[in-house]
């Protein structure tokens, strides 16, 4: 099936709960775009139900789901919860989806990230590399001092005293402040 919206958008499958019971499938896939709100979204699932072939389809479930980067959705999942988590994966993109993850609390990653987030890097490696750059003054550092500087050294230590961490996900790596 072809998507029509941008794959970025986070989607529920909703389903009748009395179709399915009843042995039929009926539902239908919900964007949660820039113009879903809690409203919009309830309307969508009264649809699905209201055009049931069950007669007084009243039960919904979420059957499936798409586009929420390693958060797991329940099938009876707080909506005002997925349309948090959509707002904040159509602003920060699959890095938040990383840091929710690993934080585990919606209402903490929603919190911290955009002070704890460092940036996306194709290694631990390329990040320390360019902190290191954009931190600290070469031409400052004596000819005969620069050879005993081992950035590699550098960066390890960073994560390892906890001043850092990253996510490793979809051959990227987020990286993120401990804050």
């Amino acid at each position: 099936m072809e998507r029509t919206v941008e794959q970025d958008c986070p989607r529920i499958y909703v389903a009748c709960l009395a179709a399915y019971n009843g042995g039929r499938l009926h539902g239908k896939w919900i964007d949660l775009d820039e113009d879903t709100d809690l409203d919009t979204l309830w309307d969508k699932v009264k649809e699905v139900l209201k055009t049931s072939p069950e007669a007084g389809a009243e039960a919904w479930a979420i059957h499936d789901y798409e586009g929420f980067e390693g958060y797991s959705v329940s099938e009876s999942e707080d909506f005002e919860t997925l349309i948090k988590i959509a707002e904040a994966l159509r602003k920060h993109g699959a890095a938040f989806g990383a840091y929710l993850e690993n934080e585990g609390d919606l209402d903490t990653a929603l919190e911290n990230f955009e002070e704890a987030y460092a940036g996306e890097y194709d290694s631990r490696s390329e990040f320390g590399q360019q902190l290191f750059d954009d931190t600290v003054d070469i031409s400052a550092v004596p000819d005969y001092l620069r050879n005993y500087i081992d950035v590699e050294a550098w960066t390890r230590d960073l994560f390892l005293g906890g001043d850092y961490y990253d996510v490793q996900k979809n051959g990227s790596t987020y990286v993120f402040r401990n804050i």
